[in-house]
Order: structure tokens, then sequence, then C-alpha cells
């Protein structure tokens, strides 16, 4: 199995940090972000990754090459032209799963402990064409989900916003999303949309014709790196 690590962003909220260099080499405890979750994925035996970039690229390919992918395989997705979000970056990776039949994938800036290999036999057994890893946490947006825990829709609880507009929210229950999910390659040709993207946006377009599920891990756990103090609190949780 392979797996795709999104680094491409702009890492904006991680100023002054993003002003000279990438957020996936953000350190903690003297390992970036993007060398933690290659190990945290070869801990689970997945060691062909592709890795996305734009902001700074030639500082992530300069330090793939430099500590040789730190033991794993390092394909690079160039989005130098332009930053495509998740949605249009997996796309444009597209050609470099084929003869896949699942891939993982996760954001750099997440660090967490949650059991990877419990959420792809989840993934396998249902035959779900996408499992989302969620947990029940604070947070202003959140996925929409059935009693089956099929994906049904999302909302921002800010904004009152719902997708899709209409939708009867009876009986469904909210999960924040932790930015990493397991698909089916075969979703890779279901995605209609062009140029730049969120995946959020992919399965709300797919999840009432497809299987898309919520694997929940509430109690691991898992940190989002976006902020210079989450910085500080990621090397007391992180060794």
């Amino acid at each position: 199995m392979r797996a795709m690590i999104f680094a491409a962003g702009l890492g904006t909220r991680l100023k002054p940090w993003t002003d000279h260099h990438p957020k996936a080499l953000a350190m903690v405890n003297g390992k970036s972000l993007l060398q933690r979750n290659i190990l945290y994925l070869q801990e689970y035996g997945i060691t062909e990754v592709v890795v996305n970039v734009h902001h700074f690229a030639d500082q992530i390919v300069d330090a793939v090459e430099q500590n040789r992918g730190w033991g794993s395989a390092i394909t690079i997705s160039d989005e130098t032209d332009m930053v495509l979000e998740t949605g249009g970056g997996l796309k444009k990776a597209a050609p470099l799963f084929e003869g896949e039949e699942n891939i993982v994938i996760l954001n750099a800036d997440i660090l967490t402990n949650l059991q990877l290999d419990q959420m792809v036999l989840q993934h396998k057994k249902t035959n779900a064409l996408a499992t989302l890893a969620v947990s029940q946490r604070e947070s202003s947006r959140y996925f929409l989900f059935g009693s089956d825990s099929k994906l049904k829709g999302w909302t921002n609880t800010n904004t009152g916003e719902v997708k899709p507009e209409g939708l009867d929210m009876e009986g469904l229950f909210k999960r924040a999303f932790s930015g990493l999910h397991v698909i089916q390659t075969a979703l890779l040709k279901k995605i209609s949309r062009e140029g730049k993207f969120s995946m959020v946006d992919v399965y709300l377009d797919l999840c009432a014709a497809e299987s898309i599920y919520a694997f929940d891990h509430t109690g691991a756990l898992l940190l989002d790196v976006g902020k210079p103090e989450s910085l500080v609190k990621a090397a007391s949780l992180f060794e």
C-alpha cells in the first residue's frame, strides 16, 4: 500500500516560520513534521509515499534527498505552478498510484497515534470507497454521519452552513475530520472537479451514491500543528 502526504500548503497560520520555510519542515524535538509522518507510516509497513509540494518546494525536495527519504521511497508531486488544495493535489498525483487498490492520505501538519492498521482493516471490511478518520472534539466544521456511520453531509456551526443544502439533520451525528483518510483508488476516476478544490467537496459530491464511512478514533492522540503554540505542545506530546 502507498500513501500521500499533503505538504503543499502555504501554512499561513504558522508564521513567521512559513515566511521562509514550508510548514512540513517545522521541527518537533529535532524531527520535521514530514519526517514524523513518514516514520508513522513506516510503523504500518507503508514505505512508498507521494509528497506534493508548492510553498518552498525546493526545501522539501532537498530535505528528502539529503535524508534519503528517511528510509522510505518518496515521489514528489510538483505543484509549484499552482497550489491545488487537497482534492486537486490528489487528482494531479493520481497516475502515481497506478496498480494500487487502496491508499492512505494524510496532512503533513497532523500528528497522531491513531491505530492506522485498524482503520485500514475497517476500510477493507466495509468495502468503503473512502474511510475518514474523525473524532468527537471541538471544531467549527463537522462531517455529518448517519446511524450506519455513512457520510451524509457537512456543517459549519459558526455560520450555520450545511451541505448539501436542505439536508435533514435529524438522527445525524457530527464528528470533526482529522486529516487522515483511506480511499480506494477507484475514487480517483470519480472526481469530476477540475483545478483547485478540497477533498471535503469531493466526499460531499459522492456521499449520496457511494459508501464513505467514519472511523471514529476519539481518545487517540491527535494534534493539528497549525500554529506556533501547537509546535510547543507537540514537543511535549511526541518524543
